[in-house]
């Protein structure tokens, strides 16, 4: 029997999906349930498993988008299992003995053909830093004279005889996508930016203190993304309409929290959300942060878990980037962009002091947001983290850490 397998539904909206990798050969025996490609659409890449036992037989090529509900394999479920697991392989018939045909000589060629210069004209190209293939010869045969080199114009800027090649590479669907959102954003919104810095001491002495019965307890680190989503979190109950977006000719705005997180996975940018974060601890927060970074490393992330968010928080830092401007992810109005922290002297009480800073960002829409909010929510911020154990931790730091 022939099994027709068909791309199924990644998720809702989706009309197509791209052949990123088959991880089977053409003609393999599969077992039922085994992932046999990798698909990517627009917002993620998934796994496709095999629906049934036997061999393959493929319709599509890596790279051909398919639209959801096409055949992209066959699988001939009649066909026995091979011994050892080895995928079946077709007879070779016994090969003819090979009759070589006689070799004919054939007349050398002139030794200035097409694309050689003659000795004057390779010493004048040499003094030129041009090759002679780069040169039109119009002497016998193509042959570079010496004043083809003496007219021969080399290329601006410094020749270096180097490798100057290129190569292309086909985008993935879902780094597409990634594109058209990007410049659909920068075409749609009126995006601004606002900065600010934080001093970082106060979050290093909590960490420093309990970071290791933390994760000795939760089986979880202690790192910064706790501190900011609970900060993020207490900002946007202050300025809800950070927390709104845009819906035709009105404003809808949250009671709720979901935090979008962009993380780095191996088919480029995955922004999985932290659901209802205004309801979770510090563990809950590192779990969560954990849990979805380890899924969207290994290409597991699926679709609903990066579907929805209401704020972004993006962290170049991580990367070693002092400041930038992040990009807001439609349909929110706000991101978040952390950055790597630097030791900098700063005035404190009219004296000169080394503190470990990090420059913030947040990116906004404009339309509904307006500059006293997007400062004030970044205030915000910038005030939890900087008295965390009073904002964030309500004075009892071992209630707040579950310790």
């Amino acid at each position: 029997m022939i099994l027709e397998m068909k791309v199924p539904s990644p998720g809702e909206s989706i009309t197509e999906v791209e052949i990123a990798t088959w991880l089977v050969e053409e003609g393999d025996y599969v077992e039922k349930d085994q992932a046999i490609a990798e698909v990517d659409s627009d917002k993620a890449t998934l796994e496709l498993p095999a629906e049934a036992s036997g061999t393959i037989t493929f319709k599509a090529e890596e790279g051909d988008a398919v639209a959801v509900g096409a055949v992209v394999c066959l699988i001939d479920t009649s066909a026995a299992k091979p011994e050892g697991g080895a995928a079946p392989k077709a007879e070779t018939k016994a090969e003819a003995p090979k009759v070589e045909a006689p070799k004919v000589e054939t007349p050398k060629a002139d030794t200035y053909a097409t694309g050689t210069a003659s000795p004057a004209a390779k010493k004048i190209l040499a003094e030129k830093g041009m090759q002679a293939s780069a040169v039109t010869g119009t002497g016998k045969d193509g042959r570079v004279t010496k004043e083809d080199a003496v007219q021969a114009v080399p290329s601006m800027g410094t020749p270096t005889g180097a490798n100057r090649g290129s190569s292309k590479s086909k985008m993935s669907m879902l780094r597409r996508k990634v594109a058209e959102r990007l410049v659909e954003v920068k075409n749609t919104t009126a995006m601004l930016t606002t900065f600010n810095e934080v001093n970082m001491t106060p979050i290093f002495a909590l960490r420093n203190e309990y970071k290791e019965a933390f994760k000795a307890k939760h089986s979880v680190g202690l790192g910064f993304m706790s501190f900011f989503s609970l900060a993020v979190v207490r900002a946007l109950k202050m300025y809800p309409a950070v927390n709104s977006m845009i819906d035709g000719k009105e404003m809808l705005t949250y009671d709720f929290v979901d935090i979008s997180i962009a993380v780095s996975g191996p088919k480029g940018l995955m922004v999985p959300v932290i659901r209802n974060a205004e309801n979770l601890s510090f563990r809950g927060i590192e779990s969560e942060v954990k849990r979805l970074a380890l899924r969207a490393r290994d290409g597991q992330i699926t679709v609903d878990e990066m579907t929805g968010g209401t704020f972004t928080i993006t962290n170049g830092g991580v990367f070693g980037s002092m400041l930038s401007t992040p990009i807001i992810n439609p349909p929110q109005s706000g991101i978040l962009g952390m950055h790597n922290i630097i030791e900098r002297p700063i005035a404190v009480d009219g004296k000169v002091e080394i503190h470990p800073m990090m420059y913030l960002a947040l990116s906004y829409d404009h339309r509904i947001i307006d500059g006293k909010e997007s400062v004030g929510f970044l205030v915000a911020i910038k005030e939890a983290l900087e008295n965390p154990v009073e904002l964030l931790m309500n004075n009892d730091i071992k209630k707040a850490l579950e310790m």
